[in-house]
């Protein structure tokens, strides 16, 4: 097969939840495991960094993949969901895996994948602890794709695990309470291995104290140990001034990642990273720590957080997609100089839409849309949805299509915001 036969096989023959959604969940642990130790357990060949979260574990994982990278190691990276090449899900020193790599893998390890019938999710896991092992990457920072507990990355003994945050999000699966998904997040703690909880709040703070206790570790909360004293600009870059309150350091780090949400993402990889230099064996130097801050897009090729596609007038996209996510940017959008604002925004079905569209700016004209994908909620449908909670615009089901029409309407001072899904930000990338 070639590659592009291969990626026909694997959407065709495993189920993808980007493609379907909560049809695609297996959870579970023994598929992956078994098909692990038919590979020769290639996770146990390298340093891990285990990441999860609602929101903020992608940017987590790219800034810290790129401080890593930054501090000379051969750095490996997963994430997933991906916006336009399946490859984006696999990176080594923020290069994708080559084609070949994935259709060789496939062909080797077709007939076991399909006797042990696995998720599309757990056949790209398994791809990418291969390709890391095989390329002698030193450390990988390996992302969670849904939950944690019965996530098929969970068979890792990492250095450390981290936790950015929890609120609703798939509670078909997950559970119906913060509580209960925050016992899924903190299913990836291991015995002896410190987590790190990047937000912490009282909501969920004890459900992680408890995981920690039975298995003998303890809760490092970032915004404990580190505190953003002051947060500005800089054109393409953030700058944050921050506090280290164990001996009182003071750092002042850029980000080449806009978004005031990104203070809280910041304080977790700084979490992240004061513990991989001081209680393991890796070391990161403080100027490796601030040229991987600097350059963490760049480094890794992250695409879609609080992102500029054009100015005058300036228009925006981000990938938040959940009522927690939403809400940081509804206050991003507020605090972003503007005369009108203009949204372009589209949902799939699993998201509860009486939970995001409250929070969305009433003052805004809406362009109602849809991405191509079966997931998708049809642009009339959310339109419909979307008056009842006092947003009004107009239904363009065509992504681009809606896009060109907020651009005819936009002044040069005006701000055009994209958003709602990955599916969305793909079509404008």
């Amino acid at each position: 097969m070639n590659y592009t036969q291969t990626l026909e096989f694997l959407y065709a023959s495993l189920t993808s939840f980007q493609q379907k959604g909560a049809e695609a969940y297996k959870p579970g642990l023994e598929r992956i495991t078994a098909f692990c130790r038919h590979l020769g357990n290639p996770q146990r060949n390298f340093f891990t960094v285990h990441v999860a979260g609602t929101n903020g574990k992608g940017s987590v994982s790219h800034i810290l993949a790129s401080v890593l990278q930054q501090a000379g190691y051969r750095t490996g990276l997963y994430t997933s969901p991906h916006l336009h090449d399946f490859r984006e899900r696999i990176r080594i020193d923020g290069e994708m895996i080559p084609k070949q790599k994935v259709v060789n893998f496939v062909d080797k390890h077709r007939d076991c994948m399909e006797e042990l019938k696995l998720s599309f999710f757990e056949m790209t896991t398994a791809l990418a602890f291969d390709y890391f092992a095989q390329s002698d990457v030193e450390v990988a920072v390996i992302e969670t794709g849904l939950g944690g507990r019965l996530d098929a990355t969970n068979i890792l003994l990492p250095l450390v695990s981290v936790v950015t945050n929890v609120g609703l999000e798939h509670t078909d699966l997950l559970g119906e309470t913060v509580a209960e998904i925050a016992a899924e997040k903190a299913g990836i703690a291991k015995k002896s291995i410190p987590l790190i909880l990047g937000e912490a709040d009282e909501a969920y703070n004890a459900v992680f104290e408890q995981k920690a206790a039975a298995l003998k570790t303890r809760v490092i909360y970032a915004e404990q140990d580190f505190t953003c004293m002051a947060q500005e600009n800089r054109g393409t870059l953030q700058r944050f001034d921050i506090l280290r309150r164990r001996d009182g350091g003071r750092f002042q780090i850029d980000l080449d990642l806009i978004g005031s949400y990104q203070a809280h993402n910041l304080l977790t990889a700084c979490a992240a990273a004061d513990y991989l230099h001081e209680e393991t064996p890796l070391t990161i130097s403080r100027r490796a720590f601030l040229e991987g801050t600097r350059n963490a897009a760049r480094n890794t090729n992250l695409q879609g957080r609080w992102q500029r596609l054009a100015e005058e007038p300036l228009t925006i996209c981000d990938t938040g997609h959940n009522a927690h996510g939403l809400r940081y940017v509804a206050g991003q959008l507020a605090a972003t100089p503007h005369e009108r604002l203009f949204c372009v925004v589209g949902f799939v079905r699993e998201k509860n839409l009486a939970d995001i569209l409250p929070l969305l700016p009433a003052e805004a004209t809406y362009l109602f849309t849809q991405a191509p994908t079966e997931r998708a909620v049809p642009a009339p449908e959310l339109a419909e949805t979307a008056t009842r909670y006092g947003l009004r615009g107009e239904v363009v089901p065509d992504v681009k299509q809606a896009l060109d029409r907020a651009r005819e309407l936009a002044g040069p001072r005006d701000l055009i915001f994209v958003g709602g899904s990955n599916f969305i930000v793909a079509e404008v990338l």
